[in-house]
C-alpha cells in the first residue's frame, strides 16, 4: 500500500482516483500530476514502484501543498477574517454560511443541528 503524505493510498483504485484522498488534490491535479510522473492514469494504486511513488512525492513537495500545509494555511487565512473583523470574518465567527446563501430556511450543515423552541407549558388549573 503507498503512503504519500501520511496518507494511505487505496491500493485497489486507479492512481489517477487515490490522489484524491489526499487534501487539497482533486480531479484535474491528479491527472496533471500522473502526466508530470509519466504514470499511466489507469495504473492501480497497488501496482506502483518504490521509484514511481517517489517520482509523485517528489513532484508534490516541489509544485503543490497538500494536507497539513494546506490545512494550517486555510485556518491561518480564516483567523487572519476573523481578527479583522470583516464580513466574512464576522459570519465564520457566528458559524454562519459567509458565501450570501440563504439562512431562514437551509443551511443547516453550518448552523448544526435544529435548536427545539421551549414552549412554556400553562400551569396547570386546579379545580
Amino acid at each position: 500500500m503507498a503512503r504519500i503524505a501520511g496518507v494511505d493510498l487505496p491500493g485497489r483504485k486507479h492512481i489517477s482516483i487515490a490522489l484524491r484522498y489526499l487534501y487539497g488534490i482533486g480531479p484535474t491535479t491528479a491527472l496533471e500530476i500522473c502526466r508530470k510522473t509519466e504514470i499511466a492514469a489507469d495504473k492501480k494504486a497497488q501496482d506502483l514502484t518504490e521509484a514511481d511513488i517517489r517520482k509523485i512525492r517528489e513532484v508534490l513537495e516541489a509544485d503543490y501543498k497538500v494536507e497539513g500545509d494546506l490545512r494550517r494555511e486555510v485556518q491561518l487565512n480564516i483567523k487572519r477574517l476573523m481578527d479583522l473583523g470583516c464580513y466574512r470574518g464576522l459570519r465564520h465567527r457566528k458559524s454562519l454560511p459567509v458565501n450570501g446563501q440563504r439562512t431562514h430556511t437551509n443551511a443547516r450543515t453550518r448552523k448544526g443541528p435544529r435548536k427545539g423552541l421551549a414552549v412554556a407549558r400553562p400551569a396547570a388549573v386546579k379545580k
